[in-house]
């Protein structure tokens, strides 16, 4: 969940930012001629703005929190006093990137939730759910099939609003681009994951390499290493050690995910080794 929060801190592009954007709230009013519906949608969706002043006001209040749980009740203060405010969900997803910051992933999860009841469509919220129920479902739970197929479902539906529900009003388009990426390569990172947990290993490899082809300016290195386990469980062992020795290289010794990286590795050098025909 790092790299996610890492990455959306980098491009400017998070809930943080829509609505600080502007000095002041939206006053303007369309063309004359022009209906407001046709002025704020010339290319896709619009940023949500601020109707006054107080509005803007308390939204960049509780923006300006940096504790998670403070965020949050702000969050739930200002959806009670401005119920039709656009900027509702821009303020609990600021506190869903705060939650998956402090790996709190149930609360990352109940915001992401937050966040769908007024835009169903969201690719970031839509994410939220989807990597939290992927990773933590368990064969045990009573729910399991439901949960699974709500998080494909999810990622799916992401890959999809990517493009029609990601405001880009404001934004260069080379930084609007790498976010776009950024998502379909954590929405392909999730369809991977829920196929590798499945021992789908011909679907989970075509998904893996989806998503590091979409973000390579920096590839999870989880999506490395189970592309490389996809990889050798259908005896592609060469190909399947490059992609080991990468999450090596991506991941610290000592680590989960760098420790599985190194048992990787060296169970392939080791059968690769045996496997390869006698020196003449």
């Amino acid at each position: 969940m790092k790299r996610a929060a890492i990455v959306i801190a980098m491009l400017g592009i998070s809930a943080w930012g829509f609505a600080q954007a502007s000095e002041k709230p939206a006053t303007q009013n369309p063309p004359a001629g022009q209906s407001t519906a046709q002025a704020a949608a010339p290319a896709g969706k619009r940023p949500p703005q601020a109707k006054t002043q107080p509005e803007f006001d308390a939204y960049k209040a509780a923006a300006a929190l940096a504790d998670p749980a403070a965020q949050e009740k702000a969050a739930a203060d200002f959806a009670a006093k401005f119920p039709d405010s656009e900027v509702r969900p821009l303020l609990y997803k600021a506190v869903m990137h705060s939650y998956q910051q402090a790996n709190n992933s149930d609360k990352m999860m109940e915001m992401a939730q937050k966040v769908l009841i007024f835009d169903p469509d969201d690719p970031e919220a839509l994410l939220g759910v989807a990597q939290v129920l992927a990773e933590r479902t368990r064969d045990t739970d009573l729910d399991k099939d439901q949960r699974l197929a709500e998080a494909r479902k999810d990622a799916q539906r992401a890959l999809v609003t990517v493009d029609t529900d990601v405001p880009s009003t404001g934004y260069p388009p080379e930084k609007l681009n790498e976010f776009k990426g950024f998502l379909r390569s954590d929405a392909y990172a999730i369809l991977g994951t829920l196929d590798f947990n499945a021992k789908a290993w011909g679907d989970a490899e075509g998904n893996l390499r989806k998503s590091i082809d979409a973000f390579p300016q920096q590839v999870d290195p989880v999506a490395v290493f189970r592309l490389s386990v996809a990889l050798d469980m259908q005896n592609k062992y060469q190909e399947a050690l490059k992609y080991a020795n990468q999450a090596v290289d991506l991941t610290k010794e000592g680590t989960n995910a760098g420790d599985a990286a190194r048992k990787e590795k060296d169970r392939l050098t080791q059968l690769l080794m045996v496997s390869a025909p006698p020196a003449k």
